[in-house]
């Protein structure tokens, strides 16, 4: 592993919190793929030197929440102009059939390819495309695919053992598992990949798909005592729309936090996606116990489900990070785009709620307690290292994983910029100069070494057109 020093940054921005969140730098060095030093350093013998001039530095964003699958679903006319419920039996139901081994391989390397290329360095895969009797590992496949490119992988175990009334039509082949099965597999894959350590290249969460529709009441208890013996975290999809609360109320007589809560599954070691639609009693409820969210704000826009109260619950005490969820509903995929959508949005949200002062409101106070760009930099890199339980990156600190990114702020939109640091979350765009990940490069350049775009194009087309037969067939 080479010894590195990072010299003349234009802005260091850290993900830490407060004053904490830039650092004057301009130089970083790197020893065995930790970060050893910041500041205006001297270069040492040995040492390769990476020129950063007019690059701004960022830790290399933590994606919480994805379905990798669904890179080959974008932009499908019948679930275009869809809210959640519909959009999953046009989508992501009707598609699940049409996935072999290879197509499933080639969705998910699409989708860790554009990640990487926005400067993401761990992926968090929600993978639900589990059955009795399917012929490949899907597991397998996305562990072997993240490595392939050297990103840090947590693998958010996915699948149900009921189903939902939409799914009534599927295949035999993607039917529920039991719980048993569930729970063996569970065991399998934390013996086989599972490692605790706070800068661990692979990991493994329970996340059964949700927890009102894809298990048990019973099997939530279940589930979670055994994540918690195996040392593993839970994960799940909760409160996107307000069907959720409609669900809830009707088959538990509760609300979806109160109800999760009566079995197990609110804490530091549990994270929901997206939270959209969520009541006072709910934020306290989540705060109190330290609950994660990861914030999916492009596919809440995009399925028009609303946007999720993020800074009443980081207020209240919840752990905050970002997800960029499927590409079947969010055709722009990488972390730059989300955190971008994150930004304006709770801006967008706060100004929203604001009032006159001749109605007894703050007038625009309110709006300027939105999030800041280090706010947003900090929930894409230490706040979703910590949800997945990986303290020792997500933050450009002494000690902390060599996890990188090194924006040139070349685009059109950065000509003029008063203030590089902003620049990659501002514009949601920048020409990555480097990704380090661990302290190895997966981008250069703007490019990742080996990787031939253009073939990968091809492949994703002709991926399209066997999927759309499969669907019609």
């Amino acid at each position: 592993m080479t010894d590195l020093l990072i010299r003349n940054t234009a802005a260091i921005v850290t993900g830490l919190p407060g004053a904490a969140a830039r650092h004057a730098g301009p130089d970083i060095r790197l020893r065995q793929g930790r970060i050893t030093a910041l500041g205006q350093l001297t270069p040492e013998p040995g040492e390769t030197i990476l020129d950063a001039t007019d690059c701004v530095a960022y830790p290399a964003w933590v994606n919480t929440h994805h379905h990798l699958f669904q890179s080959l679903l974008k932009g499908d006319p019948l679930g275009l102009n869809a809210t959640l419920t519909p959009w999953l039996t046009a989508i992501p139901y009707r598609y699940r059939a049409a996935f072999d081994a290879d197509l499933f391989r080639l969705a998910a390397r699409i989708g860790l390819v554009e990640l990487a290329l926005s400067g993401c360095g761990t992926v968090a895969d929600h993978n639900y495309l589990y059955a009795p009797g399917l012929d490949f590992d899907t597991s397998a496949i996305l562990f072997e695919e993240a490595a392939a490119l050297g990103l840090r992988f947590v693998l958010l175990r996915g699948g149900q053992t009921r189903s939902r009334q939409v799914e009534s039509t599927l295949p035999q082949a993607l039917r529920p598992e039991t719980p048993e099965a569930y729970l063996a597999d569970i065991q399998r894959l934390a013996a086989a990949y599972h490692d605790p350590a706070p800068d661990a290249w692979r990991k493994v969460a329970v996340a059964p798909t949700t927890p009102l529709h894809a298990v048990h009441p019973q099997e939530l208890d279940l589930f979670a005592a055994e994540a918690r013996r195996l040392g593993l975290r839970l994960h799940s999809h909760l409160s996107e729309t307000v069907s959720y609360q409609d669900a809830a109320q009707d088959m538990h007589g509760t609300t979806p936090i109160r109800f999760c809560a009566d079995h197990g599954w609110l804490g530091p070691d549990v994270s929901f996606a997206h939270l959209v639609k969520l009541d006072p009693e709910e934020i306290r409820l989540l705060g109190q116990t330290h609950t994660g969210i990861a914030h999916c704000p492009q596919s809440n826009g995009r399925l028009g489900s609303g946007i999720a109260p993020v800074l009443a619950l980081e207020a209240a005490g919840a752990q905050i990070s970002i997800g960029v969820d499927g590409a079947a509903s969010n055709e722009a995929a990488d972390m730059l785009s989300e955190t971008h959508a994150a930004w304006l949005m709770q801006r967008a949200r706060n100004g929203e709620a604001a009032r006159p002062h001749c109605r007894g409101g703050q007038g625009e106070a309110q709006a300027a307690a939105a999030p800041t760009v280090e706010d947003v930099v900090r929930w894409g890199s230490a706040g979703g290292a910590d949800l997945l339980g990986l303290t020792g990156l997500g933050r450009l600190a002494v000690g902390q994983a060599a996890d990188i990114a090194l924006y040139r702020l070349d685009q059109p939109c950065h000509l003029g910029l008063h203030d590089p640091a902003i620049g990659p979350v501002a514009g949601g765009k920048a020409t990555l100069k480097r990704l380090l990940v661990g302290g190895k490069t997966v981008v250069e350049d703007g490019r990742i070494p080996g990787l031939d775009l253009a073939q990968l194009s091809h492949q994703a087309r002709a991926g399209v057109t066997q999927l759309r037969q499969g669907a019609a067939g």
